[in-house]
């Protein structure tokens, strides 16, 4: 976790939405496990779970140390996963 430029992150406002997205289904998981449910209709509840997917679906597609939705130029150059040494 030291290795990751969390300001940078935080100021990606995709990553956040996606960061939202996936805390919302970890804290809707842990309440399954312990038996306890919202107090919204199943409608509400699917439509939810709809948009926080496509919003966790598209933080996992961005590169969030760049502005937008594209990759970098450097990165667009890359045949695999650049490793750091």
């Amino acid at each position: 976790m030291k290795n990751i430029n969390w300001k940078v992150r935080f100021k990606n406002k995709t990553w956040v939405i996606a960061m939202i997205a996936a805390l919302f289904f970890i804290v809707q998981a842990v309440l399954l496990v312990f038996n306890v449910t919202w107090d919204y209709n199943e409608l509400l509840q699917r439509l939810i779970t709809v948009v926080t997917g496509v919003f966790a679906a598209w933080g996992l597609i961005i590169d969030p140390t760049t502005a937008g939705t594209a990759d970098s130029e450097q990165a667009k150059e890359y045949s695999e996963p650049r490793k750091d040494e």
